[in-house]
């Protein structure tokens, strides 16, 4: 029994679960994104500084990126959990580092570096950058701690 154990900890892969898992966190933001902010509130789109069909070719672009990566990522989890070679903890963390990965990126470097768009347009974003950008530093550091944890108590069987 306690060889059996020993072999499925050594077949987990936390890495690999941490880095899957932190893809299919950045697509599910990038799905809460789009969905929400793009079509539910019509608050943006992913690049404004065009024409209103650029815009929309812009959305659909940043909708087929996330798709593919939400396909590529369920692919790679469930090879992982085929494998019992997923490392649930490491996961966890994976998937918070890539929500708040994704939105820091997005409000950093989209928002104010690239200025590929606002988060909205005819107000004062200053609250709504503070907000983005802090909701995106707490998915961080729960990942970052997530992680940490996980990294202490080792590689662990589904």
């Amino acid at each position: 029994m306690d060889e059996q154990r020993a072999h499925a900890r050594r077949a987990t892969e936390p890495r690999r679960s941490l880095a899957v898992c932190a893809v299919i966190g950045a697509a599910v933001m990038a799905a809460i994104d789009e969905i929400v902010f793009h079509q539910i509130l019509h608050w943006h789109h992913f690049y404004d500084r065009s024409s209103d069909g650029v815009a929309l070719l812009s959305d659909g672009l940043l909708h087929t990126a996330e798709l593919l990566a939400l396909v590529a990522g369920f692919v790679l989890f469930a090879d992982l959990r085929r494998r019992h070679a997923l490392s649930p903890a490491h996961a966890w963390a994976g998937l918070f580092l890539g929500l708040g990965a994704f939105q820091l990126f997005d409000g950093i470097v989209d928002h104010k570096l690239l200025r590929l768009h606002q988060i909205r347009y005819g107000v004062d974003v200053t609250p709504y950058d503070w907000a983005w950008n802090l909701a995106g530093l707490v998915l961080l550091l729960v990942g970052a701690g997530l992680s940490v944890r996980a990294a202490r108590r080792g590689p662990r069987t589904p």
